[in-house]
């Protein structure tokens, strides 16, 4: 696996970088969403023959979801997913849908409540910072958005704060391997599955579980360490 040295530096001395990260690790990944066309992304992001659209009910299971559970929605989007939160966590659960394009998140709220669902907060999110509220969230899912972190670390220390005891974490992301992975994909996606587990991990949590059930992308499940 080649990663690139600054990468490997940051990683080596995480105190620092939790702490002072202050240049993006990939320039520019989310310009398109500055202000986004929500028809747009619909068409590109529900639609048949994408592995997550196409695996979303399996996906929510893997959730754990319970009604009065409160769940944020990181990298809402369209609102595919938070759409199918809502109903999972009932009328006394929570969904955040949170997501740096206000027109993604105003959407996602709008939708939601359109299907009858009127427990979905909408929250505007910085890009190195999740900006719930401390000990918000039973669970954090993170589905084709991690690859989209510029400041990792500062992120995901972020969301460790929104998590209650007890609380877990769930990513959904693209495998990106040398040689196999789709060009595209290669020049898009900027850490392999081992790189972003070793940052998760670097940043207070700790892996679970892996589920197989996609070609494309896994599943990884965290909690928080044990201090």
């Amino acid at each position: 696996m080649k990663y690139s040295f600054a990468l490997l530096l940051l990683i080596s001395f995480l105190p620092l970088a939790l702490n002072s990260q202050e240049k993006s690790l990939k320039p520019g990944i989310n310009d398109s969403f500055k202000d986004p066309s929500v028809e747009k992304f619909e068409q590109r992001f529900e639609k048949e023959g994408r592995e997550v659209y196409d695996q979303r009910e399996a996906i929510i299971k893997q959730l754990g979801l319970t009604p009065g559970m409160s769940v944020a929605d990181i990298g809402s989007g369209t609102g595919l997913f938070t759409r199918l939160l809502a109903p999972a966590v009932g009328k006394t659960g929570k969904v955040y849908a949170v997501d740096i394009a206000k027109n993604f998140v105003e959407h996602s709220v709008a939708s939601a409540k359109k299907a009858g669902w009127k427990n979905v907060i909408g929250v505007v999110c910085k890009a190195d910072e999740a900006s719930l509220p401390a000990a918000s969230v039973d669970v954090v899912f993170i589905c084709a958005t991690y690859h989209h972190f510029e400041y990792p670390f500062k992120t995901m220390t972020s969301i460790l704060r929104a998590l209650r005891p007890g609380g877990k974490l769930v990513v959904v992301d693209f495998e990106r391997i040398e040689g196999k992975s789709r060009d595209w994909l290669l020049k898009h996606v900027r850490a392999d599955k081992a790189l972003v587990t070793k940052e998760i991990t670097a940043s207070g949590f700790e892996l679970i579980e892996e589920v197989p059930m996609f070609k494309e992308n896994y599943l990884l499940k965290f909690k928080a360490s044990a201090k």
